[in-house]
């Protein structure tokens, strides 16, 4: 990463603190600066004091041979004088981990912002039912059908089994999980993932949240053959997962090219629900 964050809006603040933080759109993940979490978890350093201490705690964790350190990122971020300087960042998993390296009454305070400011996959590791919950209500306030919520949560299980299938062969989580799922919606879909969710005018928000019916069905179609391809291929790592998920997203695509030659139709939808939500509120201001 090597990207300039100019923006105040990502400045978050945590008990009078300021954290700086970057989201990158491809990746769909928030970076946090690493400095700024530990002087926020040890309220009397300050901005050079905390710089020291994670130098001291960044060379303890590489003599120990903790991978967390190989985890963090570097972006340039603004220093209080106004200029750039590259930081140490780290994704949200790496950085929970971190905080139990730091020995703070902050950190279950730090655990809980987190999750407060968009990262509730805190509690959905120690109970997956809560992020059942949680989505199904968050979709029923965005005005989704019981219909469209069953078809999203049944898409979301068969991408499941696929990402289980990946992480059992040799797929390392997060970059490959991300180039092997571009290459499955690019063969099915015509559009990459990030050009999808440009049709749609969407920028942090997740693609499947606002996807169709359709969409949905033929993202699960493709998973759901890229897996079963996978498997009976017996692919490991991320070349051989290529084939299958060309092969998988390639039976999505000549099934939606039938189904909009039969009905005249564009299965992909440039709508977003952001706009069917506003126009839904638009007339109901009206009456």
């Amino acid at each position: 990463m090597t990207k300039n964050m100019k923006s105040n809006k990502q400045i978050t603040i945590f008990e009078g603190r300021k954290i700086r933080r970057h989201y990158d759109e491809e990746k769909e993940k928030w970076y946090f600066s690493v400095i700024d979490i530990i002087a926020a978890l040890i309220e009397q350093l300050d901005f050079k004091k905390a710089k020291s201490y994670w130098t001291t705690l960044k060379n303890r964790l590489k003599i120990e041979g903790s991978e967390l350190v190989t985890k963090c990122d570097q972006l340039k971020m603004q220093s209080a004088d106004g200029k750039f300087y590259l930081t140490d960042v780290a994704d949200v998993e790496t950085i929970l981990r971190l905080v139990q390296s730091v020995p703070s009454p902050k950190a279950e305070p730090i655990k809980l912002w987190l999750a407060k400011v968009g990262f509730e996959r805190i509690e959905e590791i120690s109970d997956p039912e809560k992020a059942l919950n949680r989505s199904r209500s968050y979709w029923e306030k965005m005005g989704r059908s019981k219909q469209w919520i069953q078809q999203r949560m049944m898409g979301q299980e068969i991408r499941n089994k696929l990402t289980d299938y990946w992480k059992d062969n040799e797929v390392k989580e997060q970059d490959e999980y991300a180039i092997l799922t571009n290459i499955i919606h690019q063969e099915w879909s015509d559009l990459s993932v990030k050009e999808h969710k440009k049709v749609k005018n969407l920028k942090t928000q997740n693609l499947r949240d606002h996807m169709s019916d359709a969409e949905l069905i033929f993202t699960a179609l493709a998973e759901l053959s890229t897996r079963q391809i996978a498997e009976t291929m017996a692919t490991k790592g991320l070349e051989e997962n290529k084939i299958p998920a060309q092969k998988g997203g390639r039976i999505a695509k000549n099934a939606r090219l039938e189904l909009e030659q039969k009905t005249g139709r564009k299965v992909v939808d440039g709508r977003n629900f952001l706009q069917s939500r506003n126009s839904r509120r638009k007339l109901k201001d009206k009456n």
